[in-house]
């Protein structure tokens, strides 16, 4: 199957990627997996429910994640990489304050699957983990008779886009253009960091290569009420280093 890739630019003051937390605790990668970048064209296309055939024709295609870090200057004048800022944690209440004797507030209770009261009482406290200011390149390989109704939909989105959770806004455009190879998306990417003054801190590619090897599941097979997702290996290269 031919294909094309896209670079995205995901770069927002809070960005939140996660690939295995649920309930009251929402973690956070440090870098955007597959599903969050699919559900992100999603949005822009305006495709909502399961789409298992579109997340099928993107299952088996690839992601690279670049990763950059604002530069400064250290006591000898040279230019380094700063350090990363520390997650933000958002401690939240759901469903607090509300009137369960209001017939439309009592619809904003957390209750169980069978619509009664939860044990313990509606409200339900969450812990959220964000990134801080945080800049990724993807060059996400597409198939090539779908590169230009999804440049066209991520320029002028049907649903609001947003990084990982929608209250992460992007602060920048997010399609910078699509490519015959992905060499040709990566100097772009690294195009665009240089004007902004960033420097290359790691990157993230399909397989197993010289680096820390991991294991997401956060390959969407089936959105909508039932998710089903399957497995990938990534392997995390820092800056300096090569893939085999």
């Amino acid at each position: 199957m031919a294909s094309r890739y896209l670079l995205l630019w995901l770069q927002a003051p809070l960005q939140a990627w996660g690939h295995d937390s649920k309930f009251g605790r929402r973690d956070t990668l440090n870098f955007p997996t597959k599903s969050g970048v699919l559900g992100l064209l999603c949005c822009a296309l305006g495709a909502g429910g399961e789409q298992t055939e579109l997340l099928a024709e993107f299952a088996p295609l690839k992601q690279t994640v670049l990763a950059f870090a604002r530069s400064r200057s250290d006591a000898d004048g040279a230019t380094v990489k700063h350090d990363p800022e520390p997650l933000l944690r958002d401690f939240q209440m759901v469903g607090s304050g509300y009137d369960d004797g209001d017939p439309w507030q009592t619809l904003l209770i957390p209750k169980t699957a069978e619509g009664k009261k939860a044990v313990g009482g509606g409200t339900k406290m969450t812990y959220r983990y964000y990134l801080q200011d945080a800049y990724f390149a993807v060059l996400l390989e597409v198939p090539t008779d779908k590169a230009q109704a999804l440049a066209q939909a991520l320029q002028q989105p049907v649903w609001d886009l947003y990084l990982g959770r929608k209250a992460c806004v992007p602060s920048d455009m997010v399609y910078r253009g699509a490519f015959g190879t992905e060499a040709e998306a990566d100097a772009q990417a690294v195009a665009i960091a240089t004007e902004k003054h960033l420097l290359l801190d790691f990157r993230v590619q399909e397989g197993e290569h010289e680096g820390e090897v991991l294991t997401l599941t956060d390959v969407p097979l089936q959105f909508g009420e039932q998710k089903r997702y399957r497995d990938r290996r990534v392997t995390v290269i820092s800056a300096g280093s090569s893939a085999d």
